[in-house]
């Protein structure tokens, strides 16, 4: 099994274990620190990161050569939207509709889930493609992993912060790749200057460098 799986399911296990912090539960139904989204919206939402994985193993592979990370982010129609995008409304909707069923349900889901995926994750070939949906077009499974890793990243800090705990140390194989592709990422937005004078330079850092 290569890094970026071993990372996954690194990253897998420390979002199932965020879940199943005590305090996810007891704040479920109260608000998080993204606007219209509950705890429990949340938590489903980060939950998804691995309940998502077995169905687009299960996918078709679709026909052609798999696009590269930075021609699928300036597809995903998510990406720079705005927060009443049909896109990010859909997600808030999703996560919500799925904590209806509760803390309990969602933990038992990822972690039968986790516990599924795992071998597939680790046993399938190196050049494995899988489709992406919506879209469709294919990614590797490595690179498809990545963009886990970073909703992972990404979600987990939400959610500690939603609950009031610190987010999760994530070891530097799986973080390591999640600041290259924001950093990439970043660049593409506001341009190679921008990005190093916020990294290097205080006098001259921009206000913003957010990458998505």
């Amino acid at each position: 099994m290569n890094q970026t799986r071993t990372a996954y399911l690194t990253a897998a296990r420390s979002a199932v274990a965020l879940i199943a912090e005590p305090v996810v539960a007891r704040r479920w139904a109260e608000p998080s620190a993204l606007d219209g989204l509950r705890v429990g919206g949340l938590a489903a939402h980060l939950g998804a990161q691995i309940l998502r994985v077995p169905t687009v193993l299960d996918l078709p592979v679709p026909p052609g050569e798999p696009l590269d990370l930075l021609t699928h982010f300036g597809r995903v129609p998510w990406i720079h939207a705005g927060p009443d995008a049909e896109a990010n409304v859909a997600v808030r909707r999703i996560g919500a509709t799925a904590a209806e069923a509760g803390p309990d349900a969602l933990l038992a889901q990822v972690t039968a889930t986790l516990d599924e995926v795992a071998p597939a994750v680790a046993d399938a070939p190196a050049d494995r493609v899988v489709a992406v949906p919506p879209g469709g077009w294919g990614l590797t499974l490595d690179d498809y992993l990545v963009t886990r890793l970073l909703e992972i990243a990404v979600h987990s800090d939400d959610l500690a912060v939603s609950v009031g705990i610190d987010p999760p140390e994530l070891p530097a194989e799986v973080i390591d790749p999640v600041l290259g592709l924001l950093t990439r990422l970043a660049v593409r937005r506001h341009g190679q200057p921008a990005v190093l004078r916020a990294l290097s330079r205080a006098e001259r850092a921009p206000a913003d460098i957010t990458a998505i």
